[in-house]
Formats: C-alpha cells, sequence, structure tokens
C-alpha cells in the first residue's frame, strides 16, 4: 500500500455537519491528542501536589488546587478536540439546551451536592482530617469529592455523605480551630470516705497524665450525694484527634484512680440497700 493510498483513506469523509468535514485522520487525531495531553496533564498535576504536601500545606488546600487544575485541564482538552474537528461551539446549542432541561427537571440532588462540595472545599468549613459528629455517627474526613464526603468512623467503617447534609443539617466538627476537646471521669466513693483526700488523689492522677492539657487547667468536683456513693467528676481538657484517644486517656484516668484509691485505702461505692424488718425472725431447720 502505497502513501497515496493511506492519504486516500485518511482523507475519507465519514460525516459532514454544517459544511465541516469529519475524516478518519481527524477520528484518529483526536483520541491521539487526547491521550498524549492527558498523560502531560496527569504527570504535571501528580508533580504539584507532591510539591504543595513537601512545602507543608494543607491537605484540604492542596485537594482544592489539584480539583481546579484537573477541571480547567479537561476544560483545555474539550476546547482542543473541537479545534482539531474544526467543530463551532455553536453546534452545541440545541446539545446544551437539552442538558439543560434535563438537568434541571432530573438532576437537583447531583447539581445540588456538586455545588456543595465546591462550597466546602472553598470556605472549608470542614477540612481533611477534621473530627466530626455527623448525626449519631462519629469519624475522620479522608476527602471531599463533588459530590459526597467520605468519613472513617471510630470502627473503621468508611461512610459517603451527600455534601448538600453537611450545609444543610447540623454538623459538629471537633477540631474546626483546634483539636482541644474536653472530657470527664466520674467516680464514687463510699460516704466514709475523707472528701478531701479523694480530690487530692484524683487531682493527683489528672496532673500527672502527659495527654492531659496544662491550660485549661483540670478540675475535680464534688458532684452529688447519690445514693450509695459520693460522686466526684474530674474534668480535663486533651488535644484528641479522635473519640478513640478520648476513650483511652479517659481508660488510664480510671486505671490510675483504681490504683491510688487502693494504695490510700479509698473505697469505690457500690448499689447498697439496708433492710428494716418489724417482729422476730424465727430460723428453723429442717432434716
Amino acid at each position: 500500500m502505497t502513501l497515496e493510498h493511506i492519504q486516500h483513506y485518511l482523507s475519507f469523509v465519514i460525516f459532514t455537519y454544517n459544511d465541516v468535514h469529519i475524516t478518519v485522520a481527524k477520528v484518529i487525531q483526536v483520541p491521539l491528542i487526547l491521550f498524549a495531553m492527558w498523560f502531560v496533564v496527569t504527570r504535571i498535576g501528580k508533580l504539584i501536589k507532591k510539591t504543595l504536601l513537601a512545602k507543608k500545606i494543607s491537605q484540604d488546600a492542596v485537594h482544592l488546587f489539584t480539583r481546579i487544575y484537573f477541571i480547567l485541564s479537561i476544560a483545555i482538552l474539550i476546547f482542543t478536540s473541537l479545534e482539531v474537528l474544526n467543530i463551532p461551539l455553536t453546534a452545541f446549542a440545541f446539545v446544551s439546551g437539552a442538558i439543560a432541561i434535563g438537568v434541571g427537571f432530573g438532576a437537583q440532588n447531583i447539581i445540588n451536592n456538586f455545588i456543595s462540595g465546591w462550597i466546602l472545599m472553598w470556605e472549608r468549613p470542614i477540612r481533611i482530617g477534621d473530627f466530626l459528629e455527623v448525626g449519631n455517627a462519629k469519624g475522620v474526613v479522608e476527602t471531599i469529592n463533588t459530590r459526597s464526603t467520605r468519613i472513617r468512623r471510630n470502627d473503621g467503617v468508611h461512610m459517603l455523605i451527600p455534601n448538600s447534609q453537611l450545609l444543610e443539617n447540623t454538623v459538629t466538627n471537633w477540631t474546626l480551630i483546634d483539636g482541644n476537646a474536653r472530657s470527664s471521669v466520674s467516680v464514687g466513693v463510699a460516704y466514709s470516705s475523707d472528701v478531701v483526700l479523694v480530690k487530692k488523689l484524683i487531682q493527683q492522677v489528672l496532673d500527672e497524665h502527659d495527654a492531659i492539657l496544662s491550660n485549661p487547667t483540670a478540675s475535680v468536683l464534688f458532684d452529688d450525694f447519690a445514693d450509695s456513693s459520693l460522686v466526684f467528676n474530674a474534668v480535663f481538657w486533651v488535644c484528641a484527634e479522635s473519640e478513640t484517644m478520648l476513650r483511652k486517656v479517659r481508660s488510664d484516668i480510671r486505671f490510675s484512680i483504681y490504683a491510688v484509691f487502693e494504695k490510700h485505702d479509698v473505697v469505690i461505692a457500690f448499689p447498697q440497700r439496708d433492710i428494716h424488718i418489724d417482729g422476730e425472725i424465727a430460723l428453723k431447720r429442717t432434716q
């Protein structure tokens, strides 16, 4: 097959639209151009992301920048393909109108979540790595996509939450300003206990724990006169990234309180009932 035959086949017109001839050469040329340009775009995107992370820029800012970069790159690829095919943008006027009508009737939720995703990434009320409480679920934000946000719960299960729900509903962000969170541990001691000594021992446990912040200071409150115990409440602040860390700190404090109470003969209370019987009780033994 000679070069003239190849050129003849490549110049074969597949179809014509508004005096624009779409040939075999153009159909082959467009995918090759798109593949080459997309290869370059993805490599540059990875390089930019790596460079931004190396400069200690926050993950959510890097995520937003890379999304904008890829969207602009896709738009450039589309316009480049149309330019290669010599197809004017006016040729899509009717198609774009039909798409707009379809979106208006059937894709309200998709568009709502898409816009909400960009609001989340731009205003940053929720960032990657934040610890959220959404309804009854608690977890860490792993990624914010254009339609949904992925959260890893404390039990390891991943949740996909539509972005519109994060903007329209009440969401508790434990780490919006900082990672400091307040927690408490309650313990009940017997009524015969020395309350001043009990407060001193619990305060000692709080002061010796490395994870408890010195500012705000930890405190011990005489909380209540319960039915069977004197209730003390240890209130403290920790820099926690998840509820699991809070639970671990509370567990450590309970272990320490138990040990120091046992050392100083402080009795941890348990439910007790006094029974008063009027009259005489006779014990009869049967054989």
